[in-house]
């Protein structure tokens, strides 16, 4: 099962104090340089154990230093952990319409410079992941060939109004921010295929029905309360909408293209509402109320089907609810009360029953 939120990398890394700049050597001609991570020691590295997170030291390069050595055609760069606070001194302009791929992981920035961003014009993908971003203002606006955008782990608290510039964007990481409704979304929707909000403040699914040939929607970790306002995303294939506040199955009847539903920590009483998802290949309802197996015998692709730690508790409907189905492969049973009912025969049971699964429980 995918995970919707991960953890940021901590900033205390084992060996930061061994930290050094690291440059790619310019390459032979007709190469496109690419830079390897570059950590930027500071005078403090040789004890940081005591620093605060988010405290901010000054580097012992500088930033206009920090690239000085790299061709104007390099295509990547990465500055990853390395304490930058802004991008003005950094001379990015200069790689113009070559640099396809800019990671800015787990610094201080808080804004970005537009007229940087600006001459940034073949950029591809934007990787700012775990900085202190409120805002993007007018600083994505001519990026017209960006597909990736994660902006995950800042302080956000909306979705950017510019994004509608951004004409080529196809997948969009938000986790972890501050946003409670989802807007702007728009001017994306001929093109956006993967949208995360997990780990924000939403109540609400809303905002998406430009988003006609959305593929993937990640909305785990919020305090969403009903499914719906689904109905344009036609061409959905995978929901996430883990640990939410859900407590029908409801909604997901023009999803017809949908073959992953993940929908564990919620508070589903009861499995049902999938009519029209013949596609589906993995549901995922674990950590819920649900009493009893119903609903599914006509998901004739099913390959998993995690029901563990819920309130079933009796084995009777798998004969008729999952025996037909030929492509089951694994099935999660595990933490039901019939677990405990059935004792040491649990498993034999189970397995007569489903004589085609390669899987049960963690086994």
């Amino acid at each position: 099962m995918p995970e919707t939120e991960a953890a940021p990398t901590s900033s205390s890394q084992a060996n930061e104090d061994e930290a050094t700049t690291e440059l790619t050597k310019s390459p032979p001609p007709g190469k496109t340089a690419r830079v390897a991570t570059v950590q930027i020691p500071t005078a403090g590295d040789a004890d940081t154990s005591g620093e605060e997170d988010g405290e901010e030291e000054e580097a012992s390069v500088d930033d206009s230093e920090i690239l000085e050595d790299l061709p104007d055609d390099t295509e990547e760069i990465e500055l990853i952990h390395s304490r930058l606070n802004s991008i003005s001194r950094l001379g990015l302009q200069r790689f113009g319409a070559h640099l396809k791929k800019l990671c800015l992981r787990q610094n201080y920035l808080s804004v970005l410079d537009p007229e940087v961003m600006k001459a940034l014009e073949g950029l591809e993908e934007l990787d700012l992941y775990d900085n202190k971003i409120k805002r993007v203002d007018e600083s994505l606006t001519t990026l017209s060939k960006l597909s990736v955008l994660d902006l995950s782990f800042n302080l956000l608290r909306h979705v950017p109004e510019t994004l509608d510039h951004l004409h080529s964007l196809k997948t969009i990481f938000f986790v972890q921010n501050k946003i409670s409704h989802i807007s702007g979304l728009d001017g994306v929707g001929a093109t956006l295929r993967s949208l995360e909000l997990g780990g924000n403040r939403l109540r609400k699914i809303e905002g998406l029905d430009a988003l006609v040939n959305l593929e993937e929607l990640w909305l785990g970790k919020n305090k969403i309360t009903r499914l719906e306002n689904l109905d344009a995303l036609k061409r959905l294939k995978i929901l996430s909408i883990q640990s939410n506040r859900i407590t029908k199955l409801e909604g997901l009847d023009h999803l017809e293209s949908l073959e992953e539903i993940y929908l564990s920590h919620n508070g589903i009483e009861r499995l049902e509402g999938l009519e029209h998802n013949n596609k589906l290949r993995t549901v995922d309802i674990g950590n819920n109320f649900v009493k009893k197996l119903e609903g599914i015998s006509h998901l004739s692709s099913l390959e998993e089907l995690w029901i563990n730690d819920n309130k079933i508790s009796t084995l009777e409907d798998l004969g008729s609810q999952l025996k037909p189905i030929s492509s089951l492969e694994t099935v999660y049973l595990e933490g039901n009360p019939v677990q405990k009912t059935e004792g040491v025969h649990y498993r034999r049971k189970v397995i007569l029953a489903l004589p085609q699964i390669k899987q049960l429980d963690a086994t």
